[in-house]
């Protein structure tokens, strides 16, 4: 059975693909085998996978609420838009649990010409600048010519530094986006030394992977919320759910009900911690 994937490719549908990520999310063993068979019971060549996606995140959700939310964790990734900006921020935070000092969209003069960057991420023993390229849904990768623009960018950038300290000089350019590249992009990063960081590449260590071995969670997975609601708080700058336990008086401009309040702290609680 052929399924039809974001960009309009298609493949085979592999069951195991599915109950990987279902697992990644924290899903039990009956859980998976149930949600898998049932996609599969109701499988139609050229099924899309956005359909299959939706499908499993209805049987799932009706079981557990945080399971579902991080299952839901690249869907709710394109929620960090429309500008962009609150991507930035989302990495900046990442960056800043794995040991980092960050700097958000800070304007910086490399030898030819002068750069707004998006990221500049500093810690003693590295300091690299991040380019971030967010897409709004999926099927749309970062191909070959935003990789060659930010190689060219990391050339005029060289010997500079993102800081005063002595520990600033800028190591490192590493291009990253919520989704994926294409392959002619990976391979003239791979040629040229530049670093990339997608939703699953490298195969290791990937965006995906980071997100979750940092259990930092953006509140656009936070399925009591509704689109708008998520869209007001990310105006505040509440960018990721722990902003919520550390910040809960911030859903008053939401004009929550006490009922409806207690349920978004108790979701924030089990997806990101805290007491």
């Amino acid at each position: 059975m052929k399924i039809t994937k974001a960009d309009g490719t298609t493949e085979a549908f592999r069951p195991n693909k599915l109950r990987n990520s279902l697992k990644k999310a924290g899903a039990n063993r009956d859980e998976v085998e149930h949600i898998v068979k049932q996609v599969e019971d109701e499988l139609f060549d050229g099924m899309t996978t956005q359909v299959i996606y939706a499908r499993a995140f209805e049987l799932l959700r009706s079981s557990e609420s945080p399971t579902a939310a991080k299952y839901s964790l690249r869907r709710a990734l394109f929620g960090l838009g429309p500008t962009g900006f609150p991507f930035e921020d989302f990495l900046a935070r990442l960056f800043e649990i794995e040991g980092y000092k960050t700097r958000t969209r800070l304007t910086l003069k490399g030898k030819c010409a002068i750069h707004e960057l998006d990221v500049a991420a500093y810690r003693p023993d590295h300091t690299f600048i991040a380019e971030a390229k967010f897409h709004a849904r999926p099927g749309i990768k970062s191909d070959l010519q935003v990789v060659m623009y930010s190689y060219a960018r990391k050339l005029d950038l060289e010997n500079k530094a993102v800081c005063k300290d002595d520990t600033c000089g800028i190591i490192d350019f590493l291009v990253v986006t919520n989704t994926k590249f294409t392959s002619t992009a990976e391979k003239y990063a791979t040629c040229v030394g530049l670093q990339l960081l997608g939703w699953d590449y490298p195969r290791t260590n990937n965006l995906q992977d980071r997100i979750e071995a940092a259990g930092l969670y953006p509140i656009t997975v936070i399925q009591s919320l509704s689109s708008a609601q998520k869209a007001a708080l990310l105006k505040r700058s509440v960018i990721v759910c722990r902003d919520l336990l550390e910040r809960p008086q911030i859903l008053r401009h939401l004009h929550l009900s006490q009922r409806k309040t207690e349920a978004v702290l108790s979701e924030a609680r089990q997806l990101c911690g805290g007491s």
